[in-house]
């Protein structure tokens, strides 16, 4: 498993780090000795990209990289994708999102193309004639993205063989969109949970089209702004968020509408795949990784489960591209 580091992002995109959890020690993220120089910095991130987080054949381009702070910014255009992420300034810890070691991860793909292994630790989930399935996400995490890209297709062939459950994780690194986005798909499946796999295949594909989504899916928007507004008010959702004495985990605004589950099953990030109540921690994020361990909690499989579904992982983030199999086996993930 990949170690996890925290990046914190404040107000107007001001990015103070103090500690990140890497390579088996504390780095401190202050001015460091070992800094490269842009030109370095630019190949080295480009080739780790490369290689590490993106189908073969993706074109990868730095289009800029300037220092700020303590961190090189790097603006990306990965196919035909706008990205911006951050570097250390030694080179050794990439955040698109969240910190990723470079080091770490290269030979963790290393590794895993040699021993050709994935496993899915599908034995010990419990079987069930009809497995409960439960993502927990926040709905503009890169990962949660990528992994409900993933299941959409999982999801439209098993049909009602499953119980899908979208989940909401106890709080919201991505800002007050993040706390709307999380509120109208409780709502959606709450209300119209038939319309929810419709609903996130318009979003995923452009986080922007939302509201157009909301009309292409043949939602009934007056009956989703109502449930908004009262599980606004009943869970404190924005009360909470204007109120940083509620926050936490690293000062971000509490997202309490399944904060049982998040305890029971001890959800600390985005995303986490909880199947017939075991958490699953290497399903993959591609559609066939997903049907297999899905099925594999079956006391008899469907014929769906037959399904010949792709072996390419979505890309992290929105829209159609496609990551090699290294991202998706890598476990990123934003939260603790």
């Amino acid at each position: 498993m990949v170690k996890k580091l925290r990046i914190f992002f404040l107000a107007l995109g001001t990015i103070v780090i103090v500690l990140a959890l890497a390579a088996g020690g504390w780095y401190k993220l202050v001015y460091m000795k070992s800094v490269i120089a842009p030109d370095a910095a630019k190949t080295r991130v480009a080739d780790f990209i490369t290689k590490n987080l993106v189908k073969p054949g993706t074109k990868v381009e730095v289009a800029s990289i300037t220092k700020e702070f303590w961190m090189y910014k790097v603006d990306l255009k990965i196919g035909d994708q706008d990205v911006a992420s951050y570097m250390t300034l030694d080179g050794k810890v990439f955040f698109p999102d969240e910190g990723m070691n470079i080091d770490d991860i290269s030979k963790t793909a290393s590794d895993t193309q040699s021993s050709g292994n994935s496993s899915t630790k599908s034995a010990d989930i419990p079987k069930s004639d009809m497995p409960e399935v439960d993502l927990f996400v926040m709905s503009y995490c890169p990962y949660g993205t990528q992994i409900e890209k993933g299941i959409l297709p999982v999801l439209e062939t098993l049909g009602s063989n499953i119980k899908f459950n979208l989940k909401f994780v106890d709080y919201a690194m991505h800002g007050k969109k993040e706390l709307d986005e999380n509120l109208k798909q409780y709502c959606i499946e709450k209300n119209e949970p038939s319309k929810l796999v419709t609903y996130l295949g318009c979003f995923l594909k452009d986080s922007n089209s939302g509201d157009a989504c909301v009309k292409s899916s043949n939602i009934d928007a007056t009956k989703l702004a109502s449930c908004v507004a009262s599980t606004d008010e009943q869970f404190k959702v924005t009360a909470d968020s204007n109120d940083k004495s509620t926050w936490g985990n690293g000062s971000y605004p509490p997202f309490n509408i399944n904060k049982d589950d998040n305890t029971e099953y001890g959800v600390q990030g985005s995303p986490t795949l909880v199947i017939n109540g075991t958490t699953v921690e290497s399903a993959g994020r591609d559609p066939k990784s997903l049907l297999d361990t899905i099925c594999s909690a079956f006391n008899n499989k469907p014929a769906e489960c037959d399904k010949a579904l792709s072996a390419d992982s979505p890309a992290p983030g929105f829209g159609e591209a496609t990551a090699s199999g290294t991202d998706a086996a890598a476990g990123a993930a934003c939260g603790s």
